[in-house]
């Protein structure tokens, strides 16, 4: 079947399974419990279709809103009209979750239309030769995937909204009217958002919903296929499948992690993942009520109640007694009762296997500037007997060569400053987290703003002055290179430290494995998205090379966000293009904000997304496509275009308005006034706004408020048309069709720029401070997708994905008076005619972000 014929299928059942349907169920919001819930009902189409033409018209969001307000209802006051305004946000956003839910319960339809790039695929050839099997088994003995889930604050679904969700999907795929009704009404009467701000256990918490809801039944099924198909060795401590999990251990940039914090969120995860087993043990029960195992029974049954239900005083880590408890009950099964319910046993033994007591491994994370000030005070501690007198003034091959590795006891007094005492407590926590929950529970270090090599260095004497000892230091340690610059330095860091004596026996014993961090989104933030994109994959090159020159097993740790402009997008398609210039036997990436909810918010969607990289893992190494593997004339083409992309957005970066621009017409500065995060927007929370301590995510989130999205594209549309006046225009064309790299990057390009808007800030080509600039990023916005438009032969943005292009569409259109309102309130705000009403406004405003990010998916 031709690759049109099954676009053509898709768009159809697209359009029959998700557009109709949500037509239909709409008109069931009608019953929504909302206050005059029937006028809002009424309005509200009225509402979006005077939105559509105002935009088109290119009005100003306080032209459309008054004249609205003008035409459909002429004799309510202000304050009324503001009231309106916020029932017609609350209506929106349940139009979102019904959106949601319709699209993911069609997902099956819909999103398997065409199976390659999934595990069936990868079966499919298996089947096909015994000699594919044995390769896929072979290169499964040495593969892996780590995917880690963050606490970024755009995940906006409280966990009683993904409950309904969860329904509504198992409803909708049914066609149940009455019981879709009910739970409609019920999201109606449910709150979208806290009336104050999580607390870093409050994230955690919300994030193991999806760990004990979606991850622990989608890992577990798709371990379970790779066993029954492929040869895997239970005896190594290799795993196929790992997860990661980052709120209660990341602290970098959040004063509010403390170590309590981690203690509270491993217990979680340990208690959490009991329960799970607990659950499957009752079903177990169930089945096995045979003589001779009662005795066995019931001390699991024990074991497991009570550390599902009970706080353990001190716990330790029971992996191995469970494993030996469940052997035992299947080998009695084997033995004396013809195997039966074998396959019970073994389903629980492979879950135990898979999460241990741990669920996630629960990730340290802090910035090298704290480390490198508790450092400091450690060297002045005279029990620690350093040695190292003057060592703030060595230079940093010096450093290296003096750093003692010397083993210590100290414990910091609790006086010291809450930085140093969180980080000397926290080295010490990890080996009791350990202790309790298993060595894989808490193994890893992050170094962030990584940009030495006495940056680890440092941090491990850290923990042999902490109690660890050097030959028993089961702690992974690992560098995240964020910024243009550090990624260039990367590789000469790492080839310090693989040289290093001290660090080449940890290495040694840690099994010759390293794990390095590459962030996305701070790069695209500092360099644009063409160089951020072009710096980590220059930086994976030269990585691999040097890992493979001193014999290192390399793993690269992507930190992708939602959007493009964050290293999201369609991310398998990144994996399956790498090169063999590229290390891709372990593939490790974050999962975060909508992407958590909407690419693993049911187990469908959860399996479908975790195959699709696996796949993308295996077929690269087995199936190398030669063009993945870029020339130096390839590359010095896209080297060229980084350049001037560069050149383009750090001009851009330096305009005198550019963050006043962000400031006034994006919802920036009330970011941090949304209850969703205990983490601030920017570093240096209470400093003035600077643009080096913005966070990216809040960067980026700005921008897609703005419907404008300059990270995912500025600078792309010169850099393109730099290629055509220099007569480099086929080279590119066929680069594009070509390299699996190169189109990934301008696809996703693409995908950021459907979700742009322009004619929303359309009145700020009359302004008269921000005229000039305003047109400067709508230049740029209109030659990029001229220059892509004609690169891809094509009449639209995204002409080779037309049901994801349709989706986007329909939830912008959606979500537009979202949009209206949320810059009307800016306007308001901007203008100062009601001070008495900003707080008012502001509420508006922040009211707006929630429905505007979940209806993006991936746009934070």
């Amino acid at each position: 079947m031709s690759s049109t014929l099954k676009l053509s299928q898709r768009e159809t059942t697209f359009n029959q399974e998700v557009v109709t349907r949500f037509e239909l169920y709409n008109s069931l919001f009608q019953t929504l419990p909302f206050y005059q819930v029937k006028d809002t009902g009424i309005l509200l189409p009225f509402f979006s279709s005077h939105c559509e033409r105002g935009t088109i018209a290119q009005s100003s969001p306080t032209e459309i809103i008054e004249s609205f307000f003008e035409k459909y209802v002429p004799d309510i006051d202000h304050q009324e009209q503001i009231n309106r305004m916020f029932r017609f946000i609350q209506y929106i956003e349940r139009q979102v979750v019904l959106f949601d839910a319709i699209e993911d319960s069609s997902f099956n339809k819909v999103g398997r239309t065409d199976d390659t790039g999934s595990l069936q695929s990868l079966l499919q050839q298996a089947s096909q030769s015994d000699k594919v099997r044995d390769a896929i088994s072979e290169k499964l003995k040495n593969f892996s995937l780590r995917l880690v889930l963050t606490a970024h604050p755009t995940q906006f679904y409280p966990g009683t909204v993904l409950g309904i969700m969860t329904d509504m999907i198992d409803a909708l795929k049914s066609n149940d009217l009455n019981n879709i009704d009910v739970l409609l009404q019920q999201l109606g009467k449910t709150p979208f958002f806290n009336k104050t701000s999580p607390t870093p256990v409050d994230e955690a918490t919300s994030l193991v919903w999806f760990l004990e809801n979606t991850f622990y039944h989608a890992v577990s099924a798709i371990q379970s296929k790779l066993e029954e198909e492929f040869d895997i060795d239970h005896t190594n401590d290799h795993q196929i499948l790992e997860l990661g999990f980052w709120p209660g251990g990341d602290r970098d940039g959040n004063p509010n992690v403390t170590t309590e914090t981690t203690v509270a969120v491993s217990s979680l995860l340990r208690q959490i993942i009991f329960r799970c087993y607990y659950r499957d043990f009752r079903i177990l029960k169930r089945r096995i009520t045979f003589r001779g195992i009662e005795k066995t029974i019931s001390r699991l049954e024990k074991l497991l109640y009570q550390n599902a239900f009970n706080n353990q005083s001190n716990p330790k880590d029971l992996q191995s007694e469970l494993l030996s408890l469940l052997d035992s009950i299947k080998q009695t099964l084997i033995t004396d009762h013809g195997s039966l319910f074998v396959n019970i046993v073994d389903g629980l033994i492979q879950k135990v296997r898979l999460f241990g007591c741990y669920f996630a491994t629960l990730d340290i994370r802090q910035d090298s500037r704290i480390l490198r000030n508790v450092f400091k005070y450690c060297t002045q501690q005279g029990q620690i007997k350093s040695g190292l007198k003057g060592y703030e003034a060595l230079s940093e091959e010096d450093k290296i060569r003096v750093i003692p590795f010397n083993e210590a006891d100290f414990h910091c007094p609790d006086d010291e400053d809450d930085m140093t005492k969180d980080t000397l407590n926290t080295i010490r926590l990890m080996k009791q987290i350990q202790y309790s929950n298993g060595e894989k529970a808490c193994q890893r270090f992050i170094i962030s703003n990584c940009q030495r090599s006495s940056d680890i260095l440092q941090l491990i004497n850290l923990f042999l002055w902490s109690g660890w000892k050097k030959e028993s230091l089961s702690v992974d340690f690992m560098p995240l290179f964020e910024t243009v610059n550090d990624l260039s330095d990367a590789a000469q860091i790492m080839q310090s430290l693989y040289t290093h004596p001290f660090y080449k026996e940890h290495l040694k014993r840690r099994g010759n494995r390293q794990s390095i961090m590459l962030g996305f989104s701070d790069s695209t933030k500092d360099g644009g998205y063409l160089m951020a994109n072009w710096s980590i994959y220059k930086a994976k090159v030269e990585l691999t090379a040097m890992a493979r020159k001193y014999g290192i097993d390399l793993a690269f740790f992507d930190g992708r966000g939602g959007p493009p402009a964050r290293g999201g997008g369609k991310t398998h398609r990144f994996y399956a293009s790498m090169g063999n210039e590229i290390a891709n036997e372990h593939i490790q990436l974050t999962i975060q904000g909508q992407t958590v909810s909407s690419q693993y918010g049911s187990v469908e969607t959860a399996r479908f997304n975790i195959e699709q990289l696996i796949n993308a893992g295996i077929v690269s190494s087995l199936n190398p496509n030669e063009n993945d593997l870029l020339n130096d004339r390839s590359k010095g083409l896209i080297s060229e275009m980084a350049d001037e992309s560069y050149k383009l957005f750090m001009a851009l970066r330096q305009h005198p308005l550019f963050v006043e621009y962000l400031e006034k017409f994006s919802p920036l500065k009330l970011l941090s006034k949304i209850n969703i995060s205990s983490r601030p927007t920017k570093r240096n929370a209470d400093a003035q706004m600077k643009l080096e301590d913005l966070r990216a995510i809040s960067f980026v989130t700005s921008w897609s408020q703005l419907k404008q999205n300059i990270p995912g594209f500025y600078g792309v549309g010169t850099a393109l048309q730099k290629m055509k006046d220099e007569g480099k225009w086929e080279e590119v064309k066929q680069l594009y069709h070509q390299s699996g790299f190169f189109k990934t990057m301008l696809d996703n390009c693409m995908m950021s720029m459907s979700k742009s808007d322009f004619r929303v800030t359309a009145y700020l080509e009359q302004d008269k401070k921000f005229s000039a600039f305003w047109k400067q990023l709508r230049a740029e916005f209109d030659l990029t997708k001229a220059m892509l438009l004609e690169l891809t032969d094509s009449t639209v943005l995204m002409a080779e994905y037309p049901v994801e292009r349709r989706s986007i569409a329909i939830r912008e259109r959606i979500v537009l008076p979202l949009v209206i309102v949320q810059h009307y309130a800016l306007q308001c705000i901007n203008k100062n005619e009601h001070p008495e009403l900003n707080d008012i406004y502001n509420k508006l405003v922040i009211r707006t972000v929630y429905g505007i990010v979940n209806a993006g998916r991936n746009l934070a």
